[in-house]
């Protein structure tokens, strides 16, 4: 997936004093903390004020990263900290994300531009819109396997589950993630006629 030195080797030659290499590793890993980060706050520059704390925490404590996992998984769990405290310094709450109220204000953020939303929106946004409606354990889920590569061994070390259960989730999750993208499409379609 990435040409150069593997994340480990970056993480040592930082430690050893090349701390500009740290760039590489956030270049390689912006777009997944940003994604999760994006699940929990309420706002882009919200989940970007969130991504940059991530990194400035992950580089101080490179230190601890023993490398017994991946690099993402030790990055997930900083980033999921990150959010909450976020969040409760915000006093926001954090409710589950297949909720009515979340489908209104999708269907809402649309309403300026919905003449051009097929011919604008990539089945990639399509894809991360239709992971936002599903429920938090889902959406991570999700999330770490596609976007975050992690193994249904990692992940469950993440989640502090077994294997094969992550396994028996995942499977639920992406039925989840079919049902949700059929029915968006076809509201998406449905507004764009406006019907």
């Amino acid at each position: 997936m990435y040409t150069g030195p593997n994340d480990n080797e970056i993480i040592s030659r930082v430690l050893r004093g090349e701390p500009s290499l740290y760039a590489e590793l956030v270049k390689r890993y912006q777009k997944f903390v940003f994604t999760i980060a994006l699940r929990y706050a309420p706002n882009r520059e919200d989940a970007e004020e969130i991504a940059q704390d991530v990194f400035v925490k992950a580089y101080r404590n490179l230190a601890d990263f023993r490398g017994d996992a991946k690099f993402s998984t030790w990055l997930y769990t900083i980033v999921s900290t990150t959010c909450i405290s976020f969040l409760r310094k915000k006093k926001l709450d954090i409710r589950p994300l297949d909720h009515e109220q979340v489908l209104e204000t999708a269907s809402r953020l649309d309403s300026g531009f919905k003449a051009n939303t097929i011919e604008q929106k990539s089945k990639v946004q399509m894809v991360n819109r239709a992971i936002h409606l599903l429920s938090p354990d889902d959406a991570k889920l999700i999330t770490l396997f596609y976007k975050g590569e992690q193994s249904l061994e990692e992940i469950g070390q993440i989640m502090g589950v077994e294997p094969n259960t992550v396994k028996v989730r995942l499977h639920r999750a992406r039925q989840r993630l079919k049902d949700k993208m059929e029915t968006y499409f076809k509201e998406e379609v449905k507004d764009v006629m406006g019907g």
